[in-house]
């Protein structure tokens, strides 16, 4: 009876995620913010991987964490596996056609253009969309989304320009009659766009100084609302404000409008049938439709 030595067992596929996106990444922090999990735990499964493999993958310094020259080697042939992993799970889920779409969207689009659209498109696909808000693009070969809305300067998937205006309520408007009047009303900002309010100052108002006077917000649902009830003149988005300036609740002082670099953009790394669906309907929504 022929006698074979036990069976190697095959390393942990967490520790291996952590050790890939701590190198990927440079850092443990990062690595566990991207994971979803806390530093302590990134290196509690490192700790355990170097034990496993019985090598140390990593440098401890005062500044931080660096590669050893074992770990410098290992490290990207887990990045191209964990890549075609991804992949793979992504052909899986749109295999069959259904499920639910997931997107990554800036909060402001989320809340004030993605999730009107939401009702009419469940009625047009029969689909579901599930939408999680984040201040940054998600990196697509890492994390489960299907698709990401934001602005950005990219040109492909751009579904519209990012055209700004002031606008505020028709109460405040009366009070406003030449661009320079702004400096006798609180202006309202975005701590996403801090550069909104002088991109169109320069045109507005060339040669002068200006800076908006106004509390800040840090999300940009909470600046509509604030101009909707008459609290100041905000800087408003085409594609989210254009629905309350059909209905009255905000209007335009002023006539001057500026497109920017950036526009509202909609990608996928590895779209399936139904993501795929979900883009063209969107694009179709959107105010300057284009194709997938």
């Amino acid at each position: 009876m022929p006698v074979a030595p036990p069976r190697p067992r095959d390393l942990p596929l967490g520790p291996l995620r952590a050790f890939e996106a701590a190198a990927r990444l440079g850092g443990f922090k990062a690595a566990a913010e991207e994971l979803g999990v806390t530093p302590g735990a990134v290196t509690a499964q490192i700790k355990a991987l170097e034990a496993a493999v019985g090598v140390r993958l990593f440098d401890r310094t005062a500044r931080g964490v660096r590669l050893t020259a074992e770990g410098a080697r290992a490290a990207p042939g887990l990045t191209a596996a964990f890549d075609r992993l991804r992949a793979a799970m992504q052909d899986l889920r749109g295999a069959g056609g259904q499920g639910v779409v997931h997107v990554a969207a800036l909060p402001s689009l989320a809340q004030l253009w993605l999730s009107p659209r939401l009702p009419a498109l469940h009625r047009a696909l029969g689909v579901t969309v599930s939408i999680t808000a984040v201040e940054a693009p998600p990196n697509l070969k890492r994390q489960p989304y299907d698709l990401c809305l934001f602005y950005g300067p990219e040109p492909q998937g751009r579904l519209a320009d990012d055209v700004i205006f002031p606008v505020c309520a028709p109460g405040l408007a009366a009070r406003l009659s030449a661009p320079e009047d702004l400096a006798g009303v609180p202006c309202l900002s975005d701590s996403t766009w801090t550069g909104d309010w002088d991109a169109w100052a320069a045109l507005a108002m060339p040669g002068r100084a200006f800076t908006p006077r106004g509390p800040v917000f840090s999300l940009y649902a909470l600046a509509v609302e604030a101009a909707v009830n008459g609290g100041g003149v905000l800087m408003g988005h085409a594609a989210l404000v254009e629905p309350l300036l059909a209905k009255g609740a905000l209007v335009e002082p002023f006539a001057l409008r500026v497109t920017l670099p950036r526009g509202l953009r909609l990608w996928a790394s590895r779209p399936g049938p139904t993501a795929r669906r979900v883009m063209r309907w969107l694009a179709q929504e959107a105010p300057r439709g284009i194709g997938f």
